[in-house]
């Protein structure tokens, strides 16, 4: 008879025997794996929902105590899934652009309208603020280019509704802009000639378009 031993004379728990060793179970990294899978996926959906709060897009609030407050966690937590704030907002942003439906790596000409009315789309549903020009020289400038731009659309096109000619001297302003012209000096390295060249090509598109009576609303009809 074996007593306190295994029938090989080695004790219960002793070298040879493997069955009571302690090891980690596969079960148990699989639950703790799903939980910080879990834990991550609240961070970020709190941070995004943070965003969808923020007006014109302004992140100076887009805090890691913010989002731990938002998320129900402690800011430890969120820094043991994101070393840092930037890493938390490339989260966060890829996750707006997931949502938005778009797909930055297939970008094409063909498919570039297409994204652009995704994108607008999705920006609609966030908070705008529309905040008037301070400077009440700038502000009366912005008028009186607004004025412009919404006669020499009057004129010559006439036939369109007024919607449509909004439409279309919304565009035409965008491409008269300080933050045009200098967006494609910074960000494009273009000089003031390229800069300038280009944007009045775009300007000369929709002079052609509104000539052939192809309006933002039916950009497919002749006159």
């Amino acid at each position: 008879m074996v007593v306190g031993g295994s029938e090989n004379g080695q004790a219960a728990g002793g070298p040879g025997d493997v069955s009571h060793s302690p090891r980690p179970h596969s079960y148990e990294n699989s639950q703790r794996s799903k939980q910080a899978a879990a834990t991550r996926e609240r961070i970020v959906a709190a941070a995004t929902d943070l965003v969808h709060d923020l007006p014109n897009w302004d992140w100076r609030s887009l805090t890691v105590r913010a989002v731990a407050r938002r998320a129900g966690v402690n800011e430890s937590t969120v820094y043991r899934h994101f070393a840092t704030e930037r890493n938390l907002r490339d989260a966060v942003l890829r996750r707006l652009e997931t949502e938005a439906g778009v797909e930055l790596d297939n970008l094409r000409l063909d498919n570039f309208g297409q994204t652009i009315a995704q994108t607008f789309a999705y920006l609609a549903t966030f908070p705008i603020n529309r905040q008037p020009l301070d400077d009440p020289t700038f502000a009366a400038l912005d008028q009186r280019r607004r004025a412009a731009l919404r006669a020499a659309l009057a004129q010559s096109a006439s036939g369109w509704t007024e919607r449509e000619r909004e439409m279309a001297a919304a565009a035409l302003d965008a491409y008269w802009s300080v933050s045009t012209f200098e967006r494609m000096i910074t960000t494009w390295n273009l000089d003031s000639a390229e800069a300038t060249r280009a944007a009045t090509w775009v300007i000369g598109l929709i002079e052609a378009a509104v000539r052939e009576g192809r309006s933002p609303q039916r950009p497919g009809d002749r006159a």
